[in-house]
């Protein structure tokens, strides 16, 4: 099945990754919403940096095709200690991370938690403060597996709604639609409340103002998933950081300015 890599243990979970090219290891974090894998949210990307760095681009506990366990506590904490044995097992003192969204947070959790495991991060459309939740991560709690409610979903994240194509809608779709996928995903994502606003927490200014790593932040400015406030207080709190704002960009800054986000990214990494 498309989406599925090779395979360890970490932090007691059976853990798909995906693996290419050599040099300095380079992760790539995949965001949350339903379907999604770091196959969906990074495939493409790969053979843009594998030529110069070791991609490593892994499904993070609970999401993808890494295993769920129903008694585990799934938290910041768990999900930097899986990144921190998949590092290990793989034989990674250190690393770069490239975090997308819920991929971000867990990147900022590793620098403030572990930061010498960290050498640089680039956080794209990642949560941080408090926020009035959006409609595209309401939708994603509350999404039903069908391909209407998935096209639907996918059109809140991207500004350039041609983007939203028949075979992405289609694949991950079916990746939503695997028995208990979805109730998966309501265990690792805040619940709506049923009436009035409900407020997302990431890491607060004062935990950012930990990061010791360089830090690239870059978001777009039609973000609607996550609002661009967040990409502000990330570049405004970490003391060594640069926040660049893409326009006509939603949620999807790897896909929707791919040559522009590869080109930042690959001078970033290089410095």
């Amino acid at each position: 099945m498309e989406g599925i890599g090779r395979s360890l243990v970490a932090a007691g979970h059976k853990t798909n990754y995906h693996e290419a090219g050599q040099g300095e290891a380079l992760f790539l974090l995949h965001g949350s919403g339903p379907g999604v894998s770091g196959w969906s949210n990074w495939a493409r990307s790969m053979p843009a940096f594998s030529d110069k760095w070791r991609v490593i681009v892994p499904d993070i506990a609970g999401f993808g095709f890494t295993e769920l366990k129903d008694d585990v506590k799934y938290d910041i904490k768990l999900w930097v200690a899986h990144l921190v044995d998949i590092m290990d097992a793989l034989d990674i003192d250190q690393a770069s991370f490239v975090g997308n969204s819920f991929g971000g947070a867990l990147a900022i959790g590793l620098a403030v938690f572990a930061p010498e495991r960290v050498k640089r991060l680039v956080l794209l459309g990642t949560p941080a403060g408090e926020f009035v939740q959006t409609a595209g991560l309401r939708g994603a709690w509350e999404y039903e597996p069908s391909l209407d409610n998935m096209r639907e979903l996918m059109a809140l994240f991207p500004f350039d709604q041609a983007l939203i194509t028949p075979e992405l809608v289609q694949s991950r779709y079916e990746a939503s639609a695997r028995p208990g996928a979805q109730a998966a995903l309501r265990k690792l994502i805040p619940q709506p409340n049923p009436e009035g606003e409900t407020i997302v927490k990431g890491f607060p200014a004062a935990a950012l103002a930990k990061i010791t790593a360089p830090t690239l932040v870059v978001h777009g400015r039609e973000d609607r998933v996550v609002p661009p406030q967040c990409g502000l207080l990330i570049a405004n709190s970490v003391p060594n950081a640069d926040l660049h704002l893409f326009g006509r960009c939603g949620h999807w800054v790897q896909a929707e300015q791919p040559r522009r986000f590869v080109a930042l990214v690959r001078d970033f990494l290089s410095e």
